[in-house]
């Protein structure tokens, strides 16, 4: 296990392109709901670029804090950290002003049966927090959900593609936009919509499902038979550097990696490095939830890390025992239900 933690610590080093772009941000930088899957990582990755680039700008990390833990490690890295129910008027407006925010606040999980809470957050907070900020750059997280399901031969969904989101939280995601967007022209804020489809670390994610289920002999939904993915850490370094792309009116940025994958080809994959043979049920419907990310990949270039290390990766760490988020994406949902 040391070696996979040293090599988890040089795919989590920032870039030479990471650290060029925080001399080019003005002023202190706020993550909001910094304690989900992303913001632990993206907040320390923030704050090594800062020191690598010798510079002193504040990193506030915004969350409820309900697990200490979380919030000891992030103090301990170096980052400001403020327990907040961003739902609570005066505990929002009781926020330092800054001059740079990236949103990470939303909710998914539990949508059906809670159905109020998901729109308070991901359509209702937005607005409360884009008056609040409205003199910052804003990176507000979104997602591919928003888009309709693509056919395998039309190369996924680029940014101009129309929203068809299926579900409600997939549509309180387009009234997270929409808001955004709103104030964007209000205000003249400059905001970016970060539209991610899908983060993947050997802890969690689409990769890490697939490889579960080889490993156990457990059988595999094929109904959404292709997936983009893209590795925790590429994607945490391009919402930081989107900083330098927010306008107003509001730009719309899709992030994912640059491959269409078969998740029959990933689990064939770990079936070698596990000698399991993989097991599947239904048939592909042809469609899937898939993005067009050459935009960013023009103005950010690559992902550094590939499919393949992020395969060989999950499979030591899986070997190896290694912990889990314990979250599922259901990527094969088709119905919005989550």
């Amino acid at each position: 296990m040391t070696n996979l933690i040293e090599l988890e610590q040089a795919l989590t080093k920032p870039s030479s392109l990471l650290v060029e772009d925080v001399k080019k941000i003005e002023g202190d930088i706020m993550l909001l709901g910094i304690g989900g899957k992303m913001g632990p990582s993206m907040g320390k990755l923030l704050v090594d670029a800062l020191r690598e680039a010798k510079l002193e700008k504040k990193v506030y990390g915004v969350s409820r804090f309900s697990d200490e833990e979380t919030r000891d490690n992030l103090e301990k890295q170096g980052i400001i950290t403020i327990a907040c129910n961003l739902l609570d008027e005066d505990e929002l407006n009781a926020l330092p002003i800054v001059k740079n925010v990236i949103y990470l606040a939303g909710n998914k999980f539990g949508t059906s049966g809670n159905e109020d809470f998901t729109w308070a957050m991901n359509a209702y907070l937005p607005g409360r927090v884009a008056e609040k900020f409205k003199n910052a750059n804003i990176v507000a997280f979104s997602s591919g959900n928003v888009l309709p399901f693509i056919k395998l031969n039309e190369g996924g969904a680029d940014e101009n593609h129309a929203p068809e989101p299926v579900g409600e939280y997939a549509q309180s995601c387009l009234g997270r936009e929409r808001i955004f967007q709103y104030f964007s022209k209000k205000n003249k804020t400059p905001i970016l919509i970060y539209r991610l489809n899908y983060a993947v670390d050997f802890r969690y994610g689409v990769v890490m499902e697939i490889a579960k289920a080889v490993l156990n002999e457990k059988p595999i939904d094929l109904r959404t038979e292709n997936v983009n993915v893209i590795w925790q850490g590429d994607a945490n370094e391009m919402a930081i550097r989107s900083l330098l792309h927010c306008e107003s009116p509001a730009k719309t940025l899709h992030i994912t990696g640059p491959e269409t994958l078969s998740t029959r080809w990933i689990a064939y994959e770990f079936g070698k490095l596990f000698n399991k043979t993989p097991q599947f049920l239904h048939e592909p419907e042809g469609t899937a939830l898939l993005n067009n990310a050459s935009e960013s990949h023009r103005l950010f270039g690559y992902p550094r890390v590939t499919i393949r290390e992020i395969i060989e990766i999950t499979a030591t760490w899986l070997l190896n025992g290694g912990s889990e988020f314990g979250k599922a994406t259901h990527f094969q949902e088709r119905g919005g239900k989550f």
